[in-house]
Protein backbone atom coordinates (compact mmCIF):
# COMPACT_ATOMS: atom_id res chain seq x y z
CA UNK A 1 0.00 0.00 0.00
CA UNK A 2 1.81 3.33 -1.16
CA UNK A 3 2.12 6.15 1.82
CA UNK A 4 0.63 9.20 1.16
CA UNK A 5 2.84 12.43 2.10
CA UNK A 6 1.48 14.63 4.50
CA UNK A 7 1.40 17.27 2.16
CA UNK A 8 -0.36 16.58 -0.19
CA UNK A 9 -3.94 17.12 1.05
CA UNK A 10 -2.77 20.63 2.06
CA UNK A 11 -1.30 21.18 -0.90
CA UNK A 12 -4.36 20.40 -3.23
CA UNK A 13 -6.59 22.17 -0.36
CA UNK A 14 -4.20 25.56 -1.17
CA UNK A 15 -4.38 25.49 -4.75
CA UNK A 16 -7.58 24.40 -5.23
CA UNK A 17 -8.00 27.52 -3.15
CA UNK A 18 -6.16 29.94 -5.26
CA UNK A 19 -7.59 28.59 -8.57
CA UNK A 20 -11.16 28.95 -7.46
CA UNK A 21 -10.45 32.63 -6.21
CA UNK A 22 -11.10 33.56 -9.70
CA UNK A 23 -14.82 32.94 -9.18
CA UNK A 24 -16.03 36.20 -7.63
CA UNK A 25 -13.38 38.38 -8.97
CA UNK A 26 -16.17 40.86 -11.38
CA UNK A 27 -18.61 40.47 -8.02
CA UNK A 28 -16.07 41.75 -5.63
CA UNK A 29 -15.73 44.77 -7.61
CA UNK A 30 -19.10 45.56 -9.12
CA UNK A 31 -19.83 48.24 -6.81
CA UNK A 32 -17.02 49.99 -8.19
CA UNK A 33 -18.00 48.94 -11.51
CA UNK A 34 -21.29 50.36 -11.23
CA UNK A 35 -20.18 53.98 -10.24
CA UNK A 36 -17.61 54.22 -13.06
CA UNK A 37 -19.58 52.46 -15.86
CA UNK A 38 -23.07 53.45 -14.90
CA UNK A 39 -24.32 49.65 -15.03
CA UNK A 40 -27.21 48.58 -13.53
CA UNK A 41 -27.31 45.82 -10.02
CA UNK A 42 -29.11 43.23 -12.51
CA UNK A 43 -25.95 43.00 -14.49
CA UNK A 44 -24.03 41.08 -11.98
CA UNK A 45 -26.15 38.37 -12.04
CA UNK A 46 -25.14 38.15 -15.84
CA UNK A 47 -21.67 38.06 -15.14
CA UNK A 48 -21.91 35.26 -13.10
CA UNK A 49 -24.23 33.40 -15.59
CA UNK A 50 -22.16 33.81 -17.85
CA UNK A 51 -18.94 32.18 -15.69
CA UNK A 52 -21.27 29.18 -14.36
CA UNK A 53 -22.37 28.63 -18.38
CA UNK A 54 -18.84 28.79 -19.13
CA UNK A 55 -18.23 26.07 -16.38
CA UNK A 56 -20.75 23.60 -17.34
CA UNK A 57 -19.42 23.46 -21.09
CA UNK A 58 -15.93 23.27 -19.66
CA UNK A 59 -17.53 20.74 -17.68
CA UNK A 60 -19.23 18.29 -20.48
CA UNK A 61 -16.05 19.03 -23.22
CA UNK A 62 -13.40 18.16 -20.17
CA UNK A 63 -15.55 14.77 -19.44
CA UNK A 64 -16.63 13.90 -23.19
CA UNK A 65 -12.48 14.15 -24.15
CA UNK A 66 -11.36 12.17 -21.26
CA UNK A 67 -9.17 15.35 -20.99
CA UNK A 68 -7.83 14.49 -17.22
CA UNK A 69 -7.46 10.49 -18.28
CA UNK A 70 -5.57 11.42 -21.46
CA UNK A 71 -3.26 13.93 -20.06
CA UNK A 72 -1.45 14.15 -16.35
CA UNK A 73 -3.94 15.62 -13.87
CA UNK A 74 -1.41 17.97 -12.18
CA UNK A 75 -0.50 19.67 -15.62
CA UNK A 76 -4.08 19.79 -16.64
CA UNK A 77 -5.06 21.89 -13.39
CA UNK A 78 -1.41 23.95 -13.87
CA UNK A 79 -2.71 24.32 -17.88
CA UNK A 80 -6.18 25.33 -16.13
CA UNK A 81 -4.92 27.80 -13.74
CA UNK A 82 -2.46 30.12 -15.83
CA UNK A 83 -5.61 29.84 -18.73
CA UNK A 84 -7.98 31.10 -16.13
CA UNK A 85 -5.42 33.78 -14.76
CA UNK A 86 -5.07 35.05 -18.20
CA UNK A 87 -8.67 35.34 -18.99
CA UNK A 88 -9.01 37.24 -15.72
CA UNK A 89 -6.71 39.77 -17.21
CA UNK A 90 -8.29 39.82 -20.04
CA UNK A 91 -11.22 40.89 -18.85
CA UNK A 92 -9.35 43.72 -16.67
CA UNK A 93 -8.31 45.10 -19.98
CA UNK A 94 -11.50 44.84 -21.74
CA UNK A 95 -13.51 45.83 -18.60
CA UNK A 96 -15.38 48.83 -20.53
CA UNK A 97 -16.68 46.36 -23.20
CA UNK A 98 -19.05 44.42 -21.59
CA UNK A 99 -20.02 41.95 -24.50
CA UNK A 100 -16.07 41.17 -24.41
CA UNK A 101 -16.30 41.12 -20.72
CA UNK A 102 -19.11 38.16 -20.43
CA UNK A 103 -16.97 36.83 -22.82
CA UNK A 104 -13.65 36.73 -20.80
CA UNK A 105 -16.12 35.74 -17.97
CA UNK A 106 -17.64 32.77 -19.41
CA UNK A 107 -13.92 31.96 -20.49
CA UNK A 108 -13.15 31.82 -16.92
CA UNK A 109 -15.54 29.70 -16.09
CA UNK A 110 -14.43 27.21 -18.59
CA UNK A 111 -10.96 26.52 -17.09
CA UNK A 112 -12.66 26.77 -13.95
CA UNK A 113 -13.78 23.28 -15.24
CA UNK A 114 -10.04 22.30 -15.10
CA UNK A 115 -9.57 23.22 -11.37
CA UNK A 116 -12.26 22.34 -9.20
CA UNK A 117 -12.90 18.99 -10.40
CA UNK A 118 -9.47 17.53 -11.64
CA UNK A 119 -8.18 18.92 -7.90
CA UNK A 120 -11.57 16.78 -7.19
CA UNK A 121 -10.43 13.60 -9.26
CA UNK A 122 -6.50 14.05 -7.83
CA UNK A 123 -7.41 14.40 -4.35
CA UNK A 124 -9.60 11.11 -5.00
CA UNK A 125 -6.84 9.39 -6.81
CA UNK A 126 -4.66 9.88 -3.31
CA UNK A 127 -7.19 9.19 -0.40
CA UNK A 128 -9.59 6.31 -2.10
CA UNK A 129 -11.05 5.55 1.17
CA UNK A 130 -11.32 8.91 2.85
CA UNK A 131 -12.88 10.91 0.05
CA UNK A 132 -15.72 12.12 2.62
CA UNK A 133 -13.67 14.03 5.20
CA UNK A 134 -10.96 14.86 2.21
CA UNK A 135 -13.88 16.55 0.20
CA UNK A 136 -15.30 18.76 2.99
CA UNK A 137 -11.69 20.28 3.23
CA UNK A 138 -11.77 20.39 -0.88
CA UNK A 139 -14.98 22.41 -1.06
CA UNK A 140 -14.16 24.41 2.01
CA UNK A 141 -11.14 25.24 -0.40
CA UNK A 142 -13.75 26.06 -2.95
CA UNK A 143 -16.04 28.25 -0.87
CA UNK A 144 -12.95 30.44 0.60
CA UNK A 145 -11.46 30.57 -2.76
CA UNK A 146 -15.23 32.08 -3.79
CA UNK A 147 -14.87 34.77 -0.49
CA UNK A 148 -11.05 35.55 -1.55
CA UNK A 149 -11.80 38.71 -3.81
CA UNK A 150 -14.59 40.10 -1.75
CA UNK A 151 -11.61 39.99 1.08
CA UNK A 152 -8.99 40.83 -0.94
CA UNK A 153 -11.11 44.12 -2.11
CA UNK A 154 -11.19 44.72 1.38
CA UNK A 155 -7.65 44.99 2.01
CA UNK A 156 -6.67 46.82 -0.86
CA UNK A 157 -9.74 49.12 -0.45
CA UNK A 158 -7.32 52.68 -0.67
CA UNK A 159 -6.13 50.61 -4.23
CA UNK A 160 -7.86 50.77 -7.55
CA UNK A 161 -10.11 47.78 -7.72
CA UNK A 162 -7.84 46.40 -10.64
CA UNK A 163 -5.66 45.26 -7.66
CA UNK A 164 -8.21 42.10 -7.25
CA UNK A 165 -8.52 40.96 -10.83
CA UNK A 166 -5.00 41.27 -10.71
CA UNK A 167 -4.24 39.50 -7.13
CA UNK A 168 -6.71 36.82 -8.00
CA UNK A 169 -5.20 35.60 -11.52
CA UNK A 170 -1.78 35.81 -9.68
CA UNK A 171 -3.03 34.07 -6.74
CA UNK A 172 -4.56 31.17 -9.76
CA UNK A 173 -1.24 30.79 -11.31
CA UNK A 174 0.41 30.48 -8.01
CA UNK A 175 -1.86 27.50 -7.06
CA UNK A 176 -1.16 25.68 -10.37
CA UNK A 177 2.83 26.39 -10.76
CA UNK A 178 2.98 25.52 -6.21
CA UNK A 179 0.35 22.14 -7.20
CA UNK A 180 2.68 20.76 -10.20
CA UNK A 181 5.69 21.00 -8.53
CA UNK A 182 4.81 20.06 -5.13
CA UNK A 183 2.84 16.81 -5.61
CA UNK A 184 3.70 13.94 -8.07
CA UNK A 185 1.82 11.87 -9.90
CA UNK A 186 -0.97 9.99 -7.99
CA UNK A 187 -0.19 6.23 -7.18
CA UNK A 188 -4.19 5.57 -7.85
CA UNK A 189 -5.00 4.98 -11.22
CA UNK A 190 -8.44 5.26 -12.36
CA UNK A 191 -10.47 2.08 -13.27
CA UNK A 192 -11.80 2.96 -16.21
CA UNK A 193 -11.79 6.05 -18.57
CA UNK A 194 -14.00 9.05 -16.76
CA UNK A 195 -15.23 9.91 -20.27
CA UNK A 196 -18.98 9.71 -20.24
CA UNK A 197 -20.97 6.43 -20.04
CA UNK A 198 -23.90 7.65 -21.92
CA UNK A 199 -25.93 4.98 -21.40
CA UNK A 200 -25.10 4.82 -17.75
CA UNK A 201 -26.60 8.23 -17.48
CA UNK A 202 -30.36 6.83 -17.03
CA UNK A 203 -29.42 5.90 -13.47
CA UNK A 204 -29.71 9.68 -12.49
CA UNK A 205 -33.22 9.18 -12.56
CA UNK A 206 -33.95 5.09 -12.53
CA UNK A 207 -31.93 4.42 -9.58
CA UNK A 208 -33.48 5.61 -6.12
CA UNK A 209 -30.24 6.38 -4.57
CA UNK A 210 -28.50 8.38 -7.41
CA UNK A 211 -31.79 10.37 -7.79
CA UNK A 212 -32.51 11.00 -4.48
CA UNK A 213 -28.83 12.46 -3.95
CA UNK A 214 -29.02 14.11 -7.44
CA UNK A 215 -32.22 16.07 -6.78
CA UNK A 216 -30.97 17.10 -3.43
CA UNK A 217 -27.70 18.90 -5.33
CA UNK A 218 -29.82 20.48 -7.26
CA UNK A 219 -32.54 22.18 -4.40
CA UNK A 220 -29.01 22.96 -2.80
CA UNK A 221 -27.48 24.79 -6.02
CA UNK A 222 -30.48 26.83 -6.24
CA UNK A 223 -29.94 28.18 -3.42
CA UNK A 224 -26.64 28.39 -2.97
CA UNK A 225 -24.73 30.60 -5.78
CA UNK A 226 -28.15 33.19 -5.83
CA UNK A 227 -27.07 33.49 -1.85
CA UNK A 228 -23.21 34.38 -2.99
CA UNK A 229 -24.36 36.79 -5.58
CA UNK A 230 -27.40 38.61 -3.32
CA UNK A 231 -25.36 38.93 -0.22
CA UNK A 232 -23.46 42.11 -1.27
CA UNK A 233 -26.90 43.58 -2.19
CA UNK A 234 -28.45 42.30 1.22
CA UNK A 235 -25.01 43.41 3.19
CA UNK A 236 -24.97 46.82 1.47
CA UNK A 237 -28.77 47.89 3.53
CA UNK A 238 -26.48 48.28 6.46
CA UNK A 239 -22.62 48.59 5.26
CA UNK A 240 -20.61 50.32 2.07
CA UNK A 241 -17.14 50.12 1.05
CA UNK A 242 -14.40 48.41 3.15
CA UNK A 243 -16.93 46.76 5.65
CA UNK A 244 -19.18 45.87 2.67
CA UNK A 245 -16.33 43.99 1.33
CA UNK A 246 -15.46 42.01 4.75
CA UNK A 247 -18.48 41.25 5.56
CA UNK A 248 -19.61 39.82 2.04
CA UNK A 249 -16.20 37.92 2.95
CA UNK A 250 -17.36 36.45 5.76
CA UNK A 251 -20.90 35.27 4.99
CA UNK A 252 -19.62 33.21 1.87
CA UNK A 253 -15.88 32.37 3.49
CA UNK A 254 -17.66 30.66 6.39
CA UNK A 255 -19.33 28.18 4.37
CA UNK A 256 -15.79 26.54 4.61
CA UNK A 257 -16.81 25.93 8.39
CA UNK A 258 -20.01 24.37 7.16
CA UNK A 259 -18.19 22.49 4.96
CA UNK A 260 -15.24 20.30 7.19
CA UNK A 261 -17.88 20.06 10.04
CA UNK A 262 -19.89 18.44 7.51
CA UNK A 263 -17.88 15.90 6.52
CA UNK A 264 -16.41 15.17 9.75
CA UNK A 265 -19.90 14.40 11.21
CA UNK A 266 -20.59 12.39 8.15
CA UNK A 267 -18.24 10.32 9.52
CA UNK A 268 -20.61 9.26 12.45
CA UNK A 269 -23.73 10.32 11.39
CA UNK A 270 -23.68 9.57 7.84
CA UNK A 271 -23.83 12.09 4.86
CA UNK A 272 -27.33 11.99 3.63
CA UNK A 273 -28.39 13.03 7.53
CA UNK A 274 -25.78 16.08 8.02
CA UNK A 275 -26.54 17.04 4.30
CA UNK A 276 -30.08 16.82 5.33
CA UNK A 277 -30.16 18.76 8.46
CA UNK A 278 -27.96 21.41 6.66
CA UNK A 279 -30.77 21.70 3.99
CA UNK A 280 -32.82 21.99 6.73
CA UNK A 281 -31.42 24.70 8.19
CA UNK A 282 -30.67 27.08 5.35
CA UNK A 283 -33.74 26.59 4.24
CA UNK A 284 -35.31 27.89 7.72
CA UNK A 285 -32.93 31.26 6.99
CA UNK A 286 -34.55 32.06 3.55
CA UNK A 287 -38.19 31.45 5.10
CA UNK A 288 -36.86 34.02 7.89
CA UNK A 289 -35.40 36.78 5.71
CA UNK A 290 -38.22 39.12 6.16
CA UNK A 291 -38.24 39.29 9.67
CA UNK A 292 -34.55 39.21 9.82
CA UNK A 293 -33.10 40.95 7.16
CA UNK A 294 -34.26 44.47 8.86
CA UNK A 295 -33.08 42.82 12.46
CA UNK A 296 -30.64 44.99 15.00
CA UNK A 297 -26.91 44.50 13.52
CA UNK A 298 -26.10 41.71 15.41
CA UNK A 299 -28.94 39.54 14.80
CA UNK A 300 -28.86 40.13 11.36
CA UNK A 301 -24.84 39.09 10.88
CA UNK A 302 -26.05 35.99 12.83
CA UNK A 303 -28.40 34.80 10.37
CA UNK A 304 -26.76 35.65 7.60
CA UNK A 305 -23.51 33.47 9.12
CA UNK A 306 -25.58 30.68 9.87
CA UNK A 307 -26.46 31.00 6.49
CA UNK A 308 -23.56 30.99 5.04
CA UNK A 309 -22.31 27.85 7.19
CA UNK A 310 -25.16 25.32 6.62
CA UNK A 311 -25.88 26.54 2.13
CA UNK A 312 -22.36 25.75 1.65
CA UNK A 313 -21.83 22.68 4.31
CA UNK A 314 -24.10 20.47 2.60
CA UNK A 315 -21.87 20.64 -0.63
CA UNK A 316 -19.41 18.48 -0.33
CA UNK A 317 -22.02 15.43 1.34
CA UNK A 318 -24.14 15.38 -1.98
CA UNK A 319 -20.73 14.90 -3.93
CA UNK A 320 -20.40 11.95 -1.43
CA UNK A 321 -23.55 10.77 -1.92
CA UNK A 322 -23.74 10.74 -5.26
CA UNK A 323 -19.99 9.11 -5.77
CA UNK A 324 -21.19 6.20 -3.29
CA UNK A 325 -24.42 5.35 -4.48
CA UNK A 326 -23.53 5.67 -8.61
CA UNK A 327 -22.67 2.67 -10.99
CA UNK A 328 -18.80 2.42 -10.37
CA UNK A 329 -18.24 1.76 -13.98
CA UNK A 330 -20.14 5.59 -14.29
CA UNK A 331 -19.36 7.88 -11.61
CA UNK A 332 -17.92 10.50 -13.39
CA UNK A 333 -20.30 10.48 -16.12
CA UNK A 334 -22.79 11.09 -13.32
CA UNK A 335 -21.10 13.25 -11.15
CA UNK A 336 -20.51 14.74 -14.41
CA UNK A 337 -24.16 15.34 -15.74
CA UNK A 338 -25.58 16.12 -12.28
CA UNK A 339 -22.88 18.87 -11.99
CA UNK A 340 -24.09 20.39 -15.04
CA UNK A 341 -27.70 19.93 -14.41
CA UNK A 342 -26.89 21.87 -10.83
CA UNK A 343 -25.04 24.64 -12.38
CA UNK A 344 -27.82 24.97 -14.76
CA UNK A 345 -30.00 25.17 -12.13
CA UNK A 346 -28.23 28.13 -10.36
CA UNK A 347 -27.97 30.18 -13.76
CA UNK A 348 -31.80 30.44 -13.48
CA UNK A 349 -32.09 30.69 -10.08
CA UNK A 350 -29.78 33.72 -10.39
CA UNK A 351 -30.60 35.35 -13.33
CA UNK A 352 -34.40 35.42 -11.83
CA UNK A 353 -33.21 36.47 -8.28
CA UNK A 354 -31.23 39.73 -9.65
CA UNK A 355 -33.33 40.77 -12.19
CA UNK A 356 -36.69 40.28 -9.75
CA UNK A 357 -34.06 42.12 -6.88
CA UNK A 358 -34.08 45.31 -9.01
CA UNK A 359 -37.58 46.02 -8.68
CA UNK A 360 -39.18 44.09 -5.35
CA UNK A 361 -37.86 43.89 -2.06
CA UNK A 362 -35.56 41.69 -1.05
CA UNK A 363 -36.94 40.50 1.85
CA UNK A 364 -39.94 39.32 0.12
CA UNK A 365 -37.55 37.88 -2.62
CA UNK A 366 -35.22 35.93 -0.54
CA UNK A 367 -37.78 33.08 1.42
CA UNK A 368 -38.35 31.55 -2.12
CA UNK A 369 -34.95 30.90 -2.06
CA UNK A 370 -35.83 27.99 0.19
CA UNK A 371 -37.77 26.46 -2.78
CA UNK A 372 -34.37 24.40 -3.53
CA UNK A 373 -33.87 23.39 0.74
CA UNK A 374 -37.38 22.02 0.73
CA UNK A 375 -37.25 20.07 -2.59
CA UNK A 376 -34.03 18.83 -1.11
CA UNK A 377 -35.40 17.66 2.00
CA UNK A 378 -38.67 15.97 0.90
CA UNK A 379 -35.96 14.39 -2.50
CA UNK A 380 -33.38 13.16 0.78
CA UNK A 381 -36.08 10.76 2.40
CA UNK A 382 -35.29 7.91 1.42
CA UNK A 383 -31.67 8.21 2.08
CA UNK A 384 -32.28 8.75 5.80
CA UNK A 385 -33.37 5.42 6.29
CA UNK A 386 -30.89 3.21 4.06
CA UNK A 387 -27.86 5.26 4.01
CA UNK A 388 -25.03 4.26 1.77
CA UNK A 389 -21.64 2.77 3.34
CA UNK A 390 -19.17 6.19 3.54
CA UNK A 391 -16.41 6.77 1.56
Amino acid sequence: MTHTPRHVLPVIVLAQFAGTSLWFAINAVMPDLQIQMGWPASDVGRLTSALQLGFIAGTLVFAILAIADRFSSRRVFLVCSLAGALCTVGALAQVEEFSALLMWRASTGFFLAGIYPVGMKIAAQWFPKGLGVALGWLVGALVLGSASAHGIRALSSQWPWSTVMLSVAGLAAVGGLMLYALIPEPPQKPKSANQLEWRALASLWTNWRVRASALGYFGHMWELYTLWVLAPLILATRFEGTQLSMAACAVIGVGAVGCILGGLGAKRWGSAKVATLQLSVSGLCCLLAPWLISAPLEIMMTWLIVWGITAAGDSPQFSTLTASNAPPHAVGSILTLSNCIGFGTSIVSIELFTSLATSHDLAMLLPWLGLGPLLGIWAMRPLWKKPAAPL
